[in-house]
């Protein structure tokens, strides 16, 4: 088996504390992969004149895949290529409860779902400005029943549902159903009610790409209602797919019914390439202090070894993972333990040898 090779970025704050002794977990299990550290940041500023340069793309365009780790800073402009520059346009973020995990729920177990992001579009274009500037536009609010100029001055910011972006993310959340093989159902949600044209869209498309899979059930709600849904009966849902934003809120919420993002896992998918990071920030409050959880940085490995064919070294890492959450006295503070994130690493290293 050729050795694959994937781009690693350890990130800020309290970041690098889990990402590092993954890392080093990756290369002793001996896997056939070649882990790249590209220079980014200050680092590279010093050296090259910029915080991404050329050389670092380079690597990520040679790599199979990227480990990222989380960013609020230096490496941000490298978030923005791995999405934009390659396209990763489906944001997968499983919920999977695990025993040991500190739910909230008073019957976490069986909860197994996945939401599936749009990664590119909606309110993250990022097209805002002032209001000032579209007033010669005459934008009509049908709700308002004002001229956008009419209101003021203030800020505004574009939403964009495109036709190609809403049909290859909601093919991909069919395809996974069909991969997933558990209830072999997908729900569409957005707030088609009232953004009738944009979200009624991506509604449409749903339903269109819906009658090319009679294998796979079709539903759909508006994003209050699946809300209420979601933490009323997860157990009911299989693979959700959605625009970008309210992917983005409902992904986190979701991690809250297993116990929190500590435990959220993320991919980012396009045609040929995929990043995978931990969906939780950067944890600047609890840098250096040893307690940060590094489950979700391990589950979001065990996505990045399924992706470049390593699927054995995939599960047999989930199953350290479960063997700690089941032995529970190694868990960290936000688990309900005591434990450090270095105790964490060496029960799992255990877990490893122990089979």
């Amino acid at each position: 088996m050729a050795n694959k090779q994937v781009a690693v970025f350890l990130g800020d704050d309290a970041s690098p504390e889990v990402m590092r002794p993954t890392l080093d977990l990756l290369r002793a299990m001996d896997l056939g992969i070649d882990f790249v550290e590209p220079v980014v940041g200050q680092a590279a500023k010093q050296a090259t004149g910029t915080l991404f340069p050329d050389a670092a793309k380079a690597q990520i365009d040679a790599a199979d895949a990227t480990f990222f780790g989380s960013t609020s800073g230096d490496s941000t402009p490298v978030l923005f290529y791995l999405r934009w520059g390659k396209q990763t346009y489906a944001n997968l973020r499983p919920c999977v409860y695990t025993p040991g995990f500190n739910s909230p729920l008073a019957q976490p177990a069986g909860i197994d779902f996945a939401i599936v992001r749009e990664n590119l579009e909606d309110l993250y274009l990022g097209l805002e400005g002032d209001t000032e500037d579209l007033a010669g536009l005459n934008l009509y609010s049908r709700h308002a029943r004002a001229n956008l100029g009419d209101l003021g001055p203030g800020k505004y910011a574009i939403k964009a549902i495109t036709e190609k972006g809403s049909e290859r993310v909601i093919r991909y959340a069919f395809e996974l159903a069909r991969q997933r093989d558990k209830q072999r159902k997908v729900t569409v949600t957005c707030k088609y009610n009232m953004l009738a044209v944009a979200d009624g869209l991506f509604l449409e498309i749903g339903k269109a790409v819906a009658s090319e899979y009679s294998d796979i059930e079709f539903e759909h709600f508006i994003i209050d209602d699946f809300l209420c849904r979601m933490i009323a009966n997860p157990h009911a849902l299989d693979v959700v797919v959605m625009p970008n934003l309210y992917g983005d809120i409902m992904s986190d919420g979701a991690a809250g019914l297993i116990g929190g993002l500590g435990l959220a896992p993320s991919g980012c998918y396009g045609e040929d390439y995929a990043y995978f990071e931990s969906a939780h920030g950067t944890a600047p409050d609890i840098a250096g202090q040893n307690v940060i959880n590094p489950t979700a940085t391990l589950l979001s490995a065990t996505m990045l070894l399924d992706y470049v064919d390593r699927g054995q070294a995939a599960t047999r890492l989930r199953h350290a993972v479960t063997t700690v959450y089941k032995d529970k006295s190694n868990l960290t503070t936000d688990q309900g333990g005591s434990a450090g994130t270095s105790d964490f690493f060496l029960a799992l290293n255990n877990a490893l040898e122990t089979g």
